[in-house]
């Protein structure tokens, strides 16, 4: 959207105050980011601050982008809000409005990387060469698609060295193909928003929960869970998207248009999945300095999982078939895309 100087007095109207520094003299547009996350998670912190000054550098200042502090809306809704105008530019989970994406399934299975770096780069490699043929992100322009870092398995009690040490589990998951590989794995699901999984695990409404281990410390999970268990390339991953409104983006310079692109896209993947691994890193840390016993999963616990979530990748293939992307293919590119940025 076209904004001039009144452009923070048009803010304050909205509810929302913004993160980010003052316009400069030069700005002429400001993007306003949808956000439903705290400042200091990596998604805000170290993905769309970075990209929102890249974005000023790229354009000369011409665009400047500003990233709201009060949410607009709850997380399954931001695709339709960015679509409706309601802001410029937001992020959202693909599997938080389930049935909707139907190809994102392709980068939340397992065994596929230990990097979002290198997934998240592949991911969008594979979706502007095939994927984007269906169409889903339709009404909006598409900036980029990334994954978090590789989902782990966290108890409170239990220590898991096999599958059958799943069976009967109360695990808190997502939806999407994680609800379905935890369903192959023995294990009871337990929804719940991740704000309230400390509550549940610390009163023993659930076991557990399958999460990245950036988002344990971030949640304080860290304190009440005692076992972590990694899976050889993760045991699933969470598909994201960035996307800007049409009429924004319509409305900017064919030039303010490629300076944008140059940082959105591949560069943008590329940046969040860094953030991401650096994010699960630091909570590796903590975790280990906080007691919790953390390993990987055996030869013979891998032989195990890949057992029982064989063919999981079937109900990507048989969606693509339906949107006439050769699904087989798509899966082959992201297999070698991401040994190509491993």
């Amino acid at each position: 959207m076209r904004k001039l100087f009144g452009v923070l007095a048009t803010l304050a109207t909205i509810g929302g105050a913004v993160v980010g520094t003052a316009l400069p003299a030069s700005a002429e547009t400001t993007l306003r980011v949808s956000n439903w996350l705290p400042p200091s998670h990596p998604i805000v912190r170290d993905i769309l601050a970075p990209w929102g000054e890249q974005v000023s550098e790229a354009t000369d200042g011409r665009v400047t982008v500003e990233i709201m502090t009060s949410p607009i809306g709850k997380p399954p809704a931001q695709f339709d809000l960015i679509r409706s105008g309601a802001a410029d530019v937001g992020y959202g989970v693909h599997g938080y409005t389930p049935g909707r994406f139907k190809l994102t399934p392709i980068v939340e299975g397992p065994f596929l990387s230990d990097s979002a770096e290198a997934l998240s780069v592949a991911y969008w490699r594979v979706q502007e060469a095939m994927l984007e043929a269906a169409d889903e992100h339709n009404g909006v322009k598409l900036l980029t698609v990334f994954t978090h870092g590789p989902g782990m398995i966290y108890t409170t009690d239990t220590p898991v060295s096999s599958v059958s040490d799943l069976a009967g589990l109360k695990m808190r998951i997502g939806g999407g193909v994680v609800a379905k590989i935890a369903e192959r794995l023995g294990m009871v699901g337990v929804q719940a928003p991740s704000p309230q999984v400390y509550e549940i695990l610390a009163n023993g409404v659930a076991d557990g929960i399958l999460f990245p281990a950036e988002s344990v410390p971030f949640f304080r999970i860290d304190e009440v869970v005692r076992n972590g268990v990694s899976v050889p390339g993760g045991l699933y991953n969470t598909s994201f998207f960035v996307v800007m409104n049409r009429r924004t983006w319509d409305g900017l310079s064919e030039e303010d248009k490629a300076a944008i692109d140059s940082v959105s896209g591949e560069a943008m993947a590329r940046l969040a999945g860094q953030a991401w691994d650096a994010a699960d890193a630091a909570g590796t840390k903590v975790m280990s300095d906080k007691g919790v016993a953390l390993s990987q999963a055996d030869a013979a616990m891998t032989a195990e999982l890949e057992e029982e979530l064989a063919g999981i990748e079937q109900g990507f293939l048989d969606a693509a078939a339906k949107s006439g992307v050769d699904g087989a293919a798509a899966l082959e590119m992201l297999r070698a895309e991401i040994a190509k940025a491993q």
